[in-house]
Formats: C-alpha cells, sequence, structure tokens
C-alpha cells in the first residue's frame, strides 16, 4: 500500500475525474483516495490525487490558483459551452477582427461575476445543475464572484465562418473556462465555446510533476506529505511541547503568517497539521498525527 502524499496525474482526454480516482486506488493499492479539483472529460492536465491522509488537503488544495491552456472557437454555440455539447447556434465570425477580441478578453479579466455553465456539478435544490439540464429543465444559477488574473492571447487563428482563440488562462478556484468562451462570444455577438482544454498548473503543482496514468502503473510515484504541504502553503515550526499540544487538537497563538491555510512541522519535521490564524490564535483545520 502507498505511503500519505499527492499523486499528480497528467489525466487524458475523455477519462473523467472520478475514473482516474477509480484507476489510481487500483495503482496505489488503497481505497482512501480523492482528487482535488474535478476536471471536464474532455479536459487534459493536471489533476492532484490525495492518497492515505493526503486525502484531508484535497478541498484546501482545490481553492488555490489554477492555469489552464484553452481554444476558444466563436461561431458556434452549445448547450454544454464545450465541444461535447449539442450546437443550439451559429453566426458567421469572419467579420470579427483581432481589435475586438482583445477588448472582449480584457472586459473578462480581473474580478468578474460570472454565471456557470448549465451542465455544470453545482447542486441546485440538492441535485447536480447537469442532471436538472440533460432532463431537460432549464437550469437558472446565479452569477458568482471569480478572479480571471490574467487571459494571454496566444493566437487567433480565422476558418471559414469560425475564429479559433488560443490563449492562457490563470484564475481562481470556481472559475469556469467554458463560461468565458461562451462570454466572449456572447459579447462579440456571435457565440462561442471551448474546443480545447488542458490544465497546466493547481497552486504550485505543475506539468513537470505529472505523470501519465501508463507513468503511474509502472511506478507510483508519490510527493510526500510533508513536502506537499510545504509546497503549497506557508510553513511554521514548532517545539515539541507545542507539537504535543497541535496534536491533541489544541489552539496555538498565531505567528503572524496571514490567511489561508498554514503547515505547521515538528522538531523532527514531520508534518503535524493545517492550521490557519484567526483572533490571535491558530486552530486545527485537520491534524496528521494520531
Amino acid at each position: 500500500m502507498a505511503g500519505s502524499g499527492l499523486i499528480i496525474v497528467d489525466k487524458p482526454g475523455d477519462w473523467t475525474s472520478h475514473d482516474v480516482v477509480a484507476k489510481m486506488r487500483r495503482i496505489a493499492g488503497t481505497r482512501r483516495v480523492g482528487h482535488a479539483g474535478t476536471l471536464d472529460p474532455m479536459a487534459t492536465g493536471v489533476l492532484v490525487i490525495g492518497v492515505e491522509k493526503a486525502t484531508r488537503l484535497l478541498g484546501h488544495l482545490a481553492l488555490t490558483e489554477k492555469v489552464y491552456e484553452a481554444t476558444i472557437r466563436l461561431g458556434v454555440s452549445t448547450n454544454t459551452d464545450d465541444a461535447e455539447g449539442e450546437v443550439t447556434a451559429t453566426a458567421s465570425a469572419a467579420g470579427v477582427t483581432a481589435a475586438e477580441i482583445h477588448k472582449g478578453i480584457a472586459a473578462l479579466t480581473g474580478e468578474i461575476m460570472q454565471v456557470p455553465p448549465q451542465v455544470s456539478a453545482i447542486k441546485v435544490n440538492g441535485q447536480r445543475a447537469y442532471k436538472r439540464a440533460r432532463a431537460g429543465e432549464e437550469v437558472a444559477l446565479p452569477a458568482r464572484p471569480v478572479t480571471v488574473r490574467s487571459f494571454e492571447v496566444l493566437d487567433i487563428r480565422p476558418g471559414h465562418d469560425v475564429v479559433d482563440v488560443d490563449a492562457v488562462v490563470t484564475c481562481s478556484s470556481g472559475t469556469y473556462i467554458r463560461a468565458l468562451a461562451r462570454d466572449l462570444g456572447a459579447a462579440l455577438g456571435v457565440g462561442g465555446h471551448l474546443t480545447r482544454l488542458r490544465r497546466t498548473r493547481v497552486g504550485p503543482y505543475d506539468l513537470s510533476l505529472a505523470r501519465s496514468i501508463e507513468q503511474l502503473a509502472e511506478e507510483c510515484v508519490i510527493l510526500p506529505i510533508g513536502e506537499a504541504v510545504a509546497a503549497a502553503f506557508p510553513s511554521r515550526d514548532v517545539t515539541a511541547e507545542e507539537a504535543r499540544v497541535i496534536g491533541h487538537g489544541g489552539r496555538l497563538p498565531a505567528a503572524g503568517l496571514g490567511q489561508g491555510p498554514i503547515g505547521v512541522f515538528g522538531p523532527d519535521g514531520e508534518l503535524l497539521a493545517l492550521v490557519e490564524e484567526q483572533g490571535g490564535v491558530a486552530k486545527p483545520l485537520a491534524v496528521f498525527v494520531s
């Protein structure tokens, strides 16, 4: 059985995130496997898998910044806002200029309000939105604040009545890249959808650390839990007495390390816990010692 840590998978296309988890359970030899941040089946790239105790990190890692490479097709709309859906409308994008595309992208950069795709995993009255949408129901999802830190155009490729835009997007958790494609197309009056999506980074974990399913089947490379936390969050070293307190779920005085999770390490370098500082104290989010 594998030890506790993270496995950085380069997810193949046409696999769901759940498919990857199921495969990694067999490879790692444990049922205690989860993932941070779902990728749609058509998407490829970085999927962070937690094994054993590291599954407790996943909810915190899912909230970190992400980077995507994407291709947006202007001139065609689909009911899923990506290439897996059915075409719902077409309009010639032949007259759309590069200047208009850059202006539309600028309006979608920064702190914006985004309406998630109807076909998404967001729950509406206890049921996933995609289940309601696929049952023919019109799903009204409220706009949510997201942050698009950068939206960089790599190439603009005109075709017959369509224009393909290659871009790199750096964004906050909860941002839907296919919603950006939809909204860019809507702003330009021709519609749009996502034809390619590759996630290149989740927090500090990028494609340089990622392994394919085939590579992992040959050698299951696990980033130890302590290294994983040190790479993703600020770290705090504590004394033996403080380690005893935190190991029992107790609180420590805040160390002024700011908001968000902080990794706490004992005198021997062992990861003890994730804490957050609030009201002058550091309280445990997850404790990793028994």
